[in-house]
């Protein structure tokens, strides 16, 4: 009768598991049990990933015409003129942890609308797309309003357009 016998991985008594393998006796060769594939490694996620994530989500909020402060909003569309600069970044700042992150954001809203309800909408719309994207998790979403979009007001966009 074979030994039949099955050792753990801590048991490295160097006797038969059965079929005729044997186990190392903590040579270089011995393999141990490493556990979930998911956590052999390190994720680190860059602010700039997040910050573009939030913006995104904050643009598709009904009621928010743009991003930014006013002087980056100037000198964002100087850039978004250049092919591939366009910033989705723009008007907003992250801090990223390890396992937490922070955002602040500035946004102009269109007139007429509930700014309270839009920031509302903002930050369940930008904690929904960063937790759900990069596994972090968000402790708080500032937002700050720095302008309203009046109805005939011309977006500094159009004015750059037209002085070229």
């Amino acid at each position: 009768m074979t030994d039949s016998q099955q050792y753990g991985p801590g048991d490295q008594t160097g006797t038969s598991l059965g079929e005729g393998r044997t186990l190392d006796k903590g040579g270089s060769g011995a393999r141990r049990a490493l556990g979930d594939p998911a956590t052999r490694g390190r994720t680190t996620i860059a602010d700039g990933v997040v910050e573009k994530i939030a913006g995104l989500a904050a643009r598709d909020v009904v009621g928010v015409h743009a991003m930014g402060t006013g002087l980056s909003r100037t000198f964002g569309a100087v850039r978004d003129r250049v092919p591939g600069s366009r910033s989705a970044a723009r008007g907003v700042k992250a801090e990223v942890g390890e396992v937490q992150t922070a955002l602040d954001l500035d946004i102009v809203v269109e007139y007429g609308v509930s700014i309270v309800e839009v920031a509302r909408a903002v930050r369940e719309n930008v904690i929904a797309a960063v937790e759900r994207m990069t596994g972090l998790e968000v402790v708080e979403v500032n937002v700050a309003v720095g302008d309203v979009k009046l109805p005939d007001e011309e977006d500094e966009d159009e004015r750059e357009q037209r002085v070229q």
